[in-house]
């Protein structure tokens, strides 16, 4: 892609290893600043610093480390891909574009929600891999990302590398369907129920969805993301929830008392 106003040739391989990575800290950056706003909070400010397990240095850590995992395969990626020329002018097409974004939105929720839920119900991944993104109680939007380096690269890294695959997209269409995936696990994990939210709007799977699973009562439920709740349906592992007003201010997610009793 040439930026022709700023004189330079940055590619769009370029772009798309380092557009979703920028994109991950300015939209958290956002939420932080949001974060003041209790009214619309799933949990308190308070629960944040005192419930979660684990030092925000050591999330932003773990997260930089994640993403240096995923620049390098990505850059690899692109090199035994290669460029097609003939193949990214088609990628104008309308239709292509649509076919594209929603082969990579159904590849990389059924590898993750697969992986994810084999994570929780192996003793042994769930102690030493899993339970690490577990420690956050709370979730928040930085936190998104904050795995084990070995969960980081199974349920992230190659679920994205084989939506790339499978959809057949160009470097120049990944940049546009990663930014967008990034900036939706972003907001499933940002701890807040904003009003006009369009993700909210569009997606069942979201902040309060995901916030369900986050909690003891739900470590069994809710595995799907980042797109669509279907496989949670189909297989009998969705918690439905009611949004109510939490005394002293903000919301709270709570499973029906159906799913309680269960």
């Amino acid at each position: 892609m040439e930026l022709m106003k700023m004189g330079y040739n940055v590619s769009d391989e370029l772009i798309g290893t380092f557009a979703p990575i920028i994109l991950y800290w300015a939209y958290s950056g956002i939420y932080v600043m949001l974060g003041s706003l209790e009214n619309y909070r799933l949990h308190t400010k308070k629960d944040e610093d005192e419930k979660n397990l684990v030092p925000k240095l050591d999330v932003v850590k773990g997260v930089l480390l994640q993403q240096a995992v995923q620049s390098i395969v990505a850059t690899i990626l692109f090199a035994v891909t290669g460029s097609d020329e003939s193949a990214q002018a088609q990628q104008t097409s309308l239709v292509v574009l649509i076919r594209q974004f929603f082969v990579a939105m159904m590849v990389l929720d059924t590898w993750q929600y697969f992986m994810h839920r084999y994570m929780h119900h192996n003793k042994f991944l769930y102690k030493y891999i899993h339970s690490q993104h577990h420690r956050l109680i709370v979730p928040y939007a930085y936190g998104a990302l904050y795995n084990h380096p070995v969960e980081g690269l199974l349920l992230d890294t190659i679920g994205g590398a084989l939506s790339f695959l499978i959809s057949g997209m160009s470097p120049r269409t990944s940049i546009f369907f990663f930014s967008f995936a990034t900036l939706k696990t972003v907001d499933d994990h940002c701890g807040l129920w904003l009003p006009g939210n369009l993700f909210h709007l569009f997606f069942r799977n979201n902040s309060a969805y995901h916030d369900i699973h986050h909690q003891l009562y739900g470590n069994k439920y809710n595995f799907s993301q980042p797109f669509f709740v279907m496989w949670d349906r189909i297989l009998g592992t969705y918690m439905p929830y009611s949004l109510e007003k939490r005394v002293g201010g903000g919301v709270e997610a709570r499973p029906t008392k159906e799913c309680k009793d269960n």
